[in-house]
């Protein structure tokens, strides 16, 4: 008989860890994503509260303030594991949610005498800082988490990131159209990104043996897992050496290709819905700002239940044997995609007479969409699991930009809020980039392990490559013989002349 491993009380501070990172993402989204509501006010306080200042600012100027907070968020995705690498997450993260927080405070007063103009500076300078979160929160997971438990505390401290889009909809649109009105969203952003840093500043910690507040058990149990599959790793190591990073073999992959074009095509649709929903459900269906804080924010709470469904749906079939891991994916990321972007068809061709249908079909957009994380995110883990993390960087840097760009367009193409026909051909080139996107995917989408993830494969390369300088040398000294023989043969035949 094997002895029980103590793991320490039922919830302790690896699960406090993992609860103060799912806060963390909660607080940082509702800071990113509160924009989307509130330049709806603030453009509109006829609509929410008419006691505070309202702004004449046109579709593109709106555009550029929802596109701004990324111009700043994908320059410093890498700076952040490097900074968590240097400082730890303690201090990295706390960095990165008091300097957002401090941020979002200033936006009333700032756009009183600078406008959008100022609104665009302010947002991307919280992009700078929100960058560092993601690589933080990640460093922090491998620190705390047992082996075992990775993959479920891991899942539970990204559900934050539907809950925080949800609680961003949903709170924002209720504030503004309360007694504090519009500017009660930046305060209360910041209000709940300061209360997190404190909360953080005393629980955090960047390992488990730097915690005032960890017992002995779970310090050991905590230990001895990450210790052993370290020990593991390094005696690999020894073994093998460093694996080096194939990158031209990457850059000609196409199955990576297929990988990153369906994740830029998915960000496409799921930003626009994301940055503009609030606008076409005040514009087209002409909701007041209530419900539409309360129906902008069903479709994320659709979609975090979603992501259960779809994960506990994906590990049966995987673990009983009915279908392949090929198979689920495509077939998963086939639903995410296809069925939003009819359902993204549908809500172009509804009018405010048909409001509850509206809100069905963008829950169903949200929500199916859900199931692109197990369809195709983690597709990287599939193509290689020893250079993941580099194609995750690369992938996520790729779809981080697509973001800036959605709302530009809709800016470009959306002159009058209340034009259906112009939402019409905002919601349908979604569409067309959702089905683009999945039929990349099924046609040249790979979940095998690549060549190029062998530890050994830039050494074959090597040789190869030397066997065929080899081999042409060769025959270029084959070449040469040939041609000297044929001079000597001509300079003797012209002799015996």
């Amino acid at each position: 008989m094997t002895a029980e491993t103590n793991t320490g009380p039922m919830i302790g501070q690896r699960h406090l860890q993992t609860f103060l990172l799912f806060l963390s993402i909660v607080v940082n989204y509702m800071a990113k994503f509160n924009a989307g509501v509130a330049v709806v006010a603030m453009t509109n306080a006829e609509n929410t509260n008419p006691n505070f200042p309202e702004y004449d600012w046109n579709e593109m100027e709106r555009s550029y303030i929802l596109s701004s907070f990324f111009w700043g968020y994908i320059l410093t995705q890498f700076m952040g594991g490097w900074l968590c690498r240097r400082y730890g997450a303690r201090i990295t993260m706390f960095v990165s949610t008091i300097g957002s927080a401090l941020l979002v405070v200033l936006i009333p007063w700032c756009v009183s005498w600078g406008g959008w103009q100022a609104y665009c500076g302010i947002r991307m300078s919280m992009g700078l800082f929100q960058g560092f979160l993601f690589p933080c929160i990640h460093a922090h997971l491998a620190n705390w988490c047992p082996v075992k438990e990775r993959n479920r505390l891991g899942a539970l401290a990204n559900t934050g990131i539907d809950c925080g889009t949800l609680v961003a909809m949903f709170a924002s649109g209720l504030l503004a159209a309360s007694s504090i009105g519009w500017p009660g969203i930046f305060y209360v952003s910041c209000g709940v990104g300061v209360l997190w840093c404190i909360v953080w500043w005393i629980f955090g910690a960047n390992q488990p043996r730097e915690s005032k507040f960890i017992g002995e058990a779970e310090l050991n149990y905590i230990e001895t897992s990450i210790n052993s599959s370290r020990k593991a790793e390094e005696a690999e190591l020894k073994a093998t050496g460093p694996i080096p990073v194939p990158w031209k073999a990457i850059w000609t992959s196409v199955p990576f290709w297929a990988l990153m074009v369906t994740r830029c095509c998915q960000s496409w649709g799921y930003s626009t819905l994301q940055t503009e929903m609030p606008a076409y459900m005040n514009g087209v269906l002409l909701m007041d700002m209530k419900s539409n804080a309360l129906y902008s924010a069903l479709p994320y709470l659709t979609s975090w239940v979603m992501a259960f469904v779809y994960l506990i749906i994906a590990d049966i079939l995987l673990t009983r044997g009915i279908m392949s891991i090929t198979g689920i994916r495509k077939s998963v990321n086939s639903i995410a995609f296809f069925v939003p972007a009819a359902a993204l068809i549908g809500v172009s061709f509804l009018d405010s007479t048909q409001k509850t249908l509206a809100v069905v079909l963008m829950c169903a957009n949200v929500g199916i969409n859900a199931g692109s994380t197990i369809g195709s995110t983690i597709n990287t883990i599939d193509l290689s699991p020893n250079h993941a993390g580099i194609l995750m960087g690369i992938v996520n840097t790729a779809s981080n930009i697509v973001p800036i760009l959605t709302p530009l367009l809709v800016g470009i193409i959306v002159k009058d809020d209340h034009d259906r026909e112009q939402w019409q051909i905002v919601f349908i080139i979604s569409a067309i980039i959702f089905c683009v996107g999945n039929i990349v995917y099924l046609a040249f989408g790979q979940m095998v392990n690549q060549p190029w993830d062998a530890p050994d494969f830039m050494d074959k390369q090597r040789s190869s490559n030397l066997q065929e300088v080899g081999h042409s040398k060769a025959l270029e000294a084959q070449r040469s013989e040939q041609v000297e023989e044929a001079k000597r043969n001509e300079s003797e035949g012209i002799k015996d002349n």
